[in-house]
């Protein structure tokens, strides 16, 4: 709660090395040691104020109550004219939901600093010997595993709820999620298995550039607190279309493909359905260097559908311009064969592209153990950078 620098003593903000802006040159640097820092906005965060939580590891907003923005209401008019309300200028359901400023929303004081609380309680080793690694009693999940049969839908394209799946996975089905009203069509949180912390990463639809940027802040915070990764792969690929590219779909995909390449902590994957084109990079695809890699007898692999392939084939084909419908359907057919055949988690396996396919009921205990394989050897160090907000 900070309304910035104080106006009449301005003189004095910036002469000197320890004055002002060395509050947020030390929180860089403590970032970069690894020093968890976590803001909780219970008021108004303005100008100099709005860095702090900007530059924290995770941050907590009240919503109605606490605001962030460089400009309040009042010089906002004075400087362009336009007039806004403080919360919409600055509030929380701005911040955790579009500018994604925030990480967690919460409803009133309390609960922001029930938020704190359970953040606190997932901030991993501070360093990476196996001792220190925080380890919990196992609980089991409190829903059915066989659940899962039913769960996940027959045909690959079909959507369903990735967090139902987390929820038979994770000890008690607790899951600390981090930006839950944010790019929501990749779920993050922090969890654990069989006792092990674990950071998660999910797929629940076609990543967007919000999406994208997410998964790169949440990696940057794994690889700080020492936490493996385990990425439940169910991905179409990124989002295309002439919007999205003007976003910067391919600016911001490459952050999330950056931060799984240069992820500093053991990492797991496992393919739950589809994993196509680009996507399967974002999700650590076996070039990612994943320690494990399964997959599910319902996952496909490909560079694309087999449909999209084969319209895309047919319509670079130098004469189709001149094909009966017939004749195009014959192009296609054999190309859609090989597209299923080769995109089936069999074809993989039986090449050793993986570690084996997993019965979705037995995923748990499978996890248990490749974390625990994961966790006999030292955790690399840190990055030597803090962690970015997305």
């Amino acid at each position: 709660d900070s309304g910035g620098a104080n106006l009449p003593h301005q003189a004095e903000v910036f002469p000197d090395r320890d004055h002002f802006g060395r509050i947020f040159f030390n929180q860089a640097n403590m970032s970069a040691l690894g020093i968890p820092q976590i803001a909780c906005v219970m008021g108004s965060c303005t100008a100099g104020g709005a860095y702090v939580p900007a530059m924290s590891d995770e941050s907590v907003i009240v919503r109605n109550q606490g605001t962030i923005f460089l400009a309040g209401p009042p010089l906002v008019k004075a400087a362009t004219g336009e007039e806004i309300s403080a919360e919409d200028l600055g509030g929380g359901d701005l911040h955790a939901k579009k500018s994604g400023v925030v990480d967690h929303l919460a409803e009133n004081d309390e609960h922001a600093l029930t938020i704190v609380r359970d953040i606190v309680s997932h901030l991993g080793a501070n360093t990476g010997a196996a001792a220190d690694i925080a380890l919990k009693d196992p609980r089991p999940p409190k829903f059915d595993a066989e659940d899962l049969y039913a769960l996940i839908p027959e045909d690959v394209r079909a959507p369903y709820d990735v967090k139902e799946v987390i929820a038979r996975l994770v000890d008690g089905s607790e899951f600390h999620e981090f930006k839950a009203h944010y790019g929501a069509t990749l779920v993050c949180g922090f969890a654990h298995i069989w006792g092990m912390p674990v950071a998660i990463l999910a797929n629940n639809g076609v990543l967007f550039s919000e999406s994208a940027q997410k998964g790169a802040h949440f990696i940057e915070l794994a690889c700080q607190r020492r936490i493996p990764l385990l990425f439940l792969q169910n991905i179409s690929g990124f989002m295309v279309g002439g919007k999205y590219e003007a976003e910067g779909i391919a600016k911001h995909g490459a952050k999330l493909v950056t931060a799984v390449a240069t992820a500093t902590v053991p990492k797991v994957t496992v393919v739950i359905g589809g994993s196509f084109g680009a996507g399967n990079y974002g999700m650590c695809g076996r070039a990612y260097s994943p320690r494990f890699l399964f997959t599910w007898p319902n996952a496909r692999i490909s560079v694309m559908g087999g449909e999209q392939a084969a319209s895309v084939l047919a319509t670079v084909h130098r004469d189709a311009d001149s094909w009966t419908p017939e004749q195009a359907e014959a192009f296609k057919a054999p190309i859609r064969q090989k597209y299923e055949d080769e995109g089936n988690p069999y074809y993989a396996t039986a090449r050793l592209w993986d570690d084996g396919v997993v019965d979705p009921v037995q995923t748990r205990d499978v996890l248990g153990l490749a974390l625990a394989a994961c966790l006999e050897a030292p955790i690399a160090e840190r990055p030597a950078f803090g962690v970015f907000r997305m």
